[in-house]
């Protein structure tokens, strides 16, 4: 474990969507950068979160000169809330949700069915 200090800025809570939102500040002298898997054990534990898998780190940007991060967290109340609305995307690169993915063929039929007809026979032909 590298030595960094975590700060928080901008703390927000969120009811609607379930969760606190804050701006992440990471101070590492010493390392290029901090895994995110290590700053959501930090964060967790200075959160007091049960199960860091309902943290979501990203938009991380290093400073000119490096030594200083900056980044945004989100932190749901339960793993439900957190499945329900973050993007599929951000689920991905957390290891949970696997994309849906056909042959590139099957695909271009597929929409090109689709260019040849109008209004809802579309939903049929995309079999959705």
């Amino acid at each position: 474990m590298a030595t960094c200090t975590v700060r928080t800025r901008k703390v927000l809570s969120n009811p609607l969507l379930r969760r606190k939102q804050m701006v992440i500040e990471v101070i590492h002298p010493d390392t290029a950068n901090v895994s995110k898997a290590e700053l959501r054990e930090k964060i967790g534990a200075l959160y007091k979160v049960k199960d860091t898998n309902t943290i979501f780190l990203f938009g991380f940007k290093t400073k000119f000169g490096g030594g200083r991060s900056t980044g945004y967290a989100l932190i749901y109340d339960s793993w439900e809330a957190a499945k329900q609305f973050e993007p599929k995307c951000r689920l991905h690169r957390h290891g949970v949700e696997k994309p849906e993915k056909m042959p590139r063929k099957q695909r271009k039929e597929r929409k090109n069915r689709a260019k040849k007809v109008r209004g809802t026979k579309k939903a049929k032909i995309q079999g959705k």
